[in-house]
């Protein structure tokens, strides 16, 4: 049963940290579910986020995952549950009293420090993400790679994510 809390708790706050994406919350996600609980290796949350990035729908699903891998189908249900309802019942809350406020002066002030908090959060998760990710040459040269060609194109991101697997693929067969 403490198990079934500990998952809980842990994906109700990482939820909270959720401001612009699930990047926003890796750090703290890393820290808790991997130093504090070792639940999961770093290399196994780097798999599953990845994953989560590759899937259809909404990436940060690939929370239960790790609930799964925790406690089977009932940890699952637990961290998605734990996930999904904090967040939605504060943005629920906000959202009715945003529309309130709307001619409070307030209001733009409000929304130009929550964009600066979310680049701020999402910068720390790729730095974090970066640390455990880019760990040898070929890491690096891909990571560029990626970069470079996603900022240059409107190519859909799951095709280099694809390619990058499939070269990490080759290079593991052949050496």
């Amino acid at each position: 049963m403490k198990q079934f809390l500990d998952l809980a708790g842990v994906f109700g706050y990482i939820s909270l940290l959720t401001v612009g994406g699930g990047m926003a919350a890796f750090p703290e996600l890393k820290t808790l579910t991997v130093d504090t609980y070792h639940w999961v290796t770093f290399p196994e949350l780097m798999h599953y986020y990845s994953l989560g990035q590759l899937a259809p729908g909404p990436n940060m699903m690939m929370v239960a995952s790790i609930g799964a891998q925790v406690a089977g189908l009932p940890g699952a249900a637990v961290v998605l549950m734990a996930f999904i309802l904090p967040t939605g019942l504060l943005t629920f809350g906000i959202g009715r009293l945003w529309t309130h406020l709307d001619k409070w002066p307030w209001r733009a002030s409000i929304q130009r420090g929550l964009g600066s908090v979310a680049v701020g959060l999402v910068a720390a998760g790729a730095i974090v993400l970066a640390r455990g990710a880019l760990s040898d040459w070929l890491a690096v040269v891909l990571a560029v790679a990626v970069f470079a060609l996603l900022m240059r194109t409107k190519i859909n991101p799951a095709i280099p994510i694809v390619a990058s697997g499939l070269v990490g693929l080759g290079v593991f067969w052949l050496g």
